[in-house]
């Protein structure tokens, strides 16, 4: 492809996104297609010869994209958002023309110098006090491993990484079992192991782990000659919206001298509105944070930023540093590959940039408060009818539902087989989860272009599809 030919297909890939977001409520927002469908389509092995590019983009509309879920969907209630906002799309384009790899302040000082202040604009914008530095990183699940692999570096008194953890008390991690399974893949990784992962019972309406039961789980590891090293507290866990009281488990960590991390991977977006901040109330007094700016905030995925406020702990904990990483002649650089697991490391703070300035903060703030106030709204309009319970009360944009048609046996079973019809028709799609062992499904307002009307048709589309089951 020459240079005439790369000017030509990027304007036609641009305004095919551009159309895409304009029609995409005319789509069905989960793929359609079956198992194996799309493979069959592909040929087993590459071909030997050049195709045309007009040959390469008919495949792409023709065979790929009818078996694309549509996250960017206005109707899209599922999981959690997986935001792209257009400013944040433009700035990827140009991320992705200059491919650049921003491992070193040498690779590309601009990448450093505007993810810093970035990292600067989103500590204010939470309202964290200045003792916390930021990083971006690809995903939370990297930040909670460098989170638990500073644990149990502390732990061991720095010797983890030389020794190993041969011969080593066993580690002893606590966290709630509302967390994400990115926890339990850390504690994989960090070599752990996954028994060594202490899961409190969460309880009330929050959903979140009992600091005396907590406190007394320490204690009884102590006692058994475990080595306790760290906790992970959740704020809007997955599921429902579990979420820790940060300030009495941030006094137990504190007690014990354990390291604190807090998961807010979604619900830490909301945090630039200062109504919500009490729900991480004591969040001031962590070691480390991470929230995920590409799922409520409009950041294309990806971008993870996680706030530490010793960074010379997970730099010590991760860095290493050859000769030919080196940046001679250079004082007082900061070289983010050494805050990260990965070595390389994409431009992502240049999105962020121009998220924040083509919306502003308080832009972004509408949004998130349409979408809690939307979905506050919709659970209150589906307690109203007879058949429907909720089962979590909302969390921020987050709540979960039964339907309970009288007379139906096997609950379970019935809101399984509504939640397939709800999500084959096609206006919307949601996902499910368990709540005291029993299916609930779940619904969440989160897409950057939901407006209430998509809220509306979210209504109709639950009631209407629980009708034709009766």
């Amino acid at each position: 492809m020459n240079n005439d030919d790369f000017r030509a297909w990027s304007a036609r890939a641009a305004a095919w996104g551009a159309d895409y977001r304009r029609t995409i409520r005319e789509r069905p927002v989960r793929a359609q297609t079956r198992p194996g469908e799309v493979a069959a389509l592909i040929p087993a092995a590459a071909p030997e010869t050049a195709e045309p590019m007009e040959d390469i983009f008919a495949d792409f509309e023709e065979k790929i994209l009818p078996g694309m879920t549509h996250w960017q969907h206005p109707r899209f209630f599922a999981y959690f958002p997986a935001n792209a906002a257009p400013a944040s799309v433009v700035a990827e384009y140009l991320v992705s023309a200059m491919a650049a790899q921003c491992m070193l302040w040498q690779t590309s000082p601009a990448a450093t110098e505007l993810e810093t202040r970035m990292m600067e604009w989103m500590r204010q914008a939470l309202g964290l006090p200045d003792r916390f530095t930021g990083v971006i990183q690809d995903s939370a699940s990297s930040a909670t491993l460098n989170a638990v692999l500073i644990m149990r570096e502390r732990a061991l008194q720095w010797a983890g990484n030389r020794q190993g953890l041969a011969g080593k008390p066993a580690i002893r991690i606590y966290c709630s079992d509302q967390v994400h399974t990115s926890i339990d893949r850390a504690i994989w990784v960090s070599g752990i192991g996954e028994e060594n992962l202490v899961k409190i019972p969460a309880g009330g309406c929050s959903r979140g782990m009992d600091a005396a039961t907590l406190d007394a789980a320490i204690l009884g590891d102590r006692a058994a000659g475990h080595l306790p090293a760290g906790v992970i507290a959740s704020v809007g866990g997955t599921s429902v919206g579990g979420t820790d009281d940060v300030a009495a488990v941030g006094a137990v960590a504190r007690r014990h001298g354990l390291y604190l991390h807090v998961d807010a991977a979604w619900a830490g977006s909301a945090m630039i509105c200062p109504e919500f901040r009490p729900l991480w109330a004591g969040v001031e007094g962590t070691d480390s944070i991470v929230f995920n700016p590409h799922k409520w905030l409009g950041a294309q995925f990806d971008c993870s930023i996680q706030f530490v406020a010793d960074p010379d702990s997970l730099v010590r904990t991760l860095a290493i540093r050859p000769d030919y990483l080196q940046t001679h002649g250079r004082d007082g650089i900061l070289n983010y590959s050494e805050w990260s697991v990965p070595l390389g490391r994409r431009f992502r703070a240049l999105k962020l940039w121009f998220l924040l300035r083509a919306h502003g903060l308080a832009g972004l703030r509408t949004m998130i408060r349409d979408h809690v106030a939307w979905s506050k709204a919709l659970a209150e309009r589906l307690r109203a009818l007879p058949d429907f319970e909720i089962v979590t009360e909302p969390m921020l944009s987050l709540f979960s539902f039964r339907h309970r048609p009288a007379g139906t046996d096997h609950l379970d079973a019935h809101n399984l087989v509504l939640l397939n019809a709800i999500n084959d028709d096609g206006r919307i799609y949601l996902t499910q989860t368990r709540v005291d062992g029993k299916v609930a499904i779940r619904f969440q307002a989160g897409q950057f272009e939901t407006t209430e009307a998509d809220i509306d048709t979210a209504f109709t589309a639950i009631v209407e599809t629980a009708a034709g089951l009766a």
